[in-house]
């Protein structure tokens, strides 16, 4: 995508640039930016989604699944004609329909310590939306290793997790120092505990939002929070956690 805020440009994004914090030139960062998105699921297809329409210029992602029929009712970029079809393939056509300006590269396998680096390479933002700790923490060891800025998401049942962490910042905790023990891929295996889709999807959008804030340097939240979304009761809180002697990010 060119940087170059044309006529055409101006207009499909307008609503976003009228905003005081956004503008022309938050628009062109936005454009400028690179995003790596780990899992096409139910995070990842509403942060592509909107970060898409936003106009973010260069989006990664990452994922080695093909669609099945559970995956309808909360991965909003599918449908039944979908089934059997690789999600990258399949999101790859559907969101250069919705805008056809950004580049968008497809990695169809999963990312392990042998492909992580370089496909790193092209991306200063991450997002998590795996199912997995395993992946979870592979992004959060490498991400304090090149000093991402990344965003996780998790979410099981009706509740939703999101940590905002900015490795360029030195004092910055890690998903280590809030996990001390990796917990069982059970909590957020949704054929074992389940999941209502509208969840995913309430979490997907404030990851993208988190990444747009970053972009635009406009948030001012400590590194130190964990956002917690109990949907069930609507209650949203935050709890603070600190960085901890001897984890993996503590030369960082």
């Amino acid at each position: 995508m060119k940087n170059i805020l044309n006529k055409k440009l101006i207009e499909r994004y307008s609503r976003q640039i009228i905003l005081k914090d956004v503008g022309p030139s938050g628009q062109k960062k936005i454009i400028k930016s690179r995003v790596l998105v780990v899992g096409a699921g139910g995070l990842g297809c509403p942060v592509i989604d909107y970060l898409s329409r936003a106009g973010i210029g260069n989006i990664g992602v990452v994922d080695h699944d093909k669609i099945n029929i559970s995956n309808i009712h909360r991965q909003s970029l599918y449908n039944t004609k979908d089934i059997g079809k690789f999600k990258v393939n399949v999101l790859k056509k559907k969101i250069k329909l919705v805008n056809s300006q950004i580049k968008i590269k497809t990695f169809k396998k999963r990312i392990e310590r042998k492909n992580i680096e370089k496909i790193f390479k092209g991306y200063d933002f991450i997002v998590d939306g795996s199912d997995n700790f395993k992946t979870k923490f592979l992004l959060n060891e490498y991400s304090i290793k090149y000093k991402k800025i990344l965003i996780v998401g998790a979410i099981s049942k009706m509740d939703g997790h999101i940590f905002t962490f900015d490795f360029k910042n030195k004092n910055s905790p890690c998903l280590k120092c809030f996990y001390q023990s990796e917990p069982s891929d059970e909590v957020l295996n949704c054929e074992f505990e389940g999941i209502l889709g509208p969840v995913a999807g309430i979490v997907g959008n404030i990851q993208a939002t988190e990444i747009l804030k970053k972009i635009l340097n406009l948030s001012k939240e400590s590194n130190k929070k964990i956002l917690i979304l109990d949907l069930l009761d609507l209650n949203f809180r935050k709890a603070k956690f600190n960085k901890k002697k001897n984890c993996v990010c503590k030369n960082s």
